[in-house]
């Protein structure tokens, strides 16, 4: 039996600044044309707590935060002009969280109503895996969702 082509509505595209992600999000914007599906691209500024469970004081966070506006501004002006072109509508966001940032996809992309994730195989932490790295196995493993993995 021969699966039918499934017509994504609503494309969720991770970026963090890694070669992986942008190639993953350049993908995901050509599945958008394709398919006249609405894109969105988010950036997670993960908040860690302490080892006391205890979050950064005010004035770091409030630093940390205003860094990762500005990276997360930049990785998308680089986009918005490409989907303007392609004629994508593509939103983006800033995510805070506390969760881990496989989490946080998988929540977002649940509650937003994400019918497809594309995702590079390595972000920007260093860590190698076999094959994937550990946010691309956590979202492929818990995504309710399809998850394209992008090489």
């Amino acid at each position: 039996m021969v699966a039918s082509l499934h017509a994504f509505c609503h494309i969720l595209a991770p970026v963090d600044g890694s070669d992986s992600s942008m190639d993953a999000a350049k993908y995901a914007m050509n599945l958008a044309k394709k398919y006249k599906a609405q894109l969105t691209m988010i950036t997670i500024a993960h908040n860690k707590l302490s080892s006391y469970g205890l979050a950064s004081p005010p004035d770091s966070l409030k630093q940390m935060k205003e860094r990762d506006e500005l990276q997360s501004r930049e990785w998308f002006n680089n986009f918005t002009q490409d989907a303007s072109n392609l004629g994508v509508h593509l939103k983006t966001e800033l995510v805070d969280s506390q969760m881990s940032v496989d989490g946080t996809i998988v929540e977002y992309a649940d509650s937003h109503g994400i019918d497809l994730i594309v995702l590079g195989t390595r972000g920007r932490s260093g860590l190698k895996r076999l094959l994937l790295g550990s946010v691309a196995m956590g979202v492929v493993q818990y995504a309710t969702c399809s998850v394209i993995v992008v090489k």
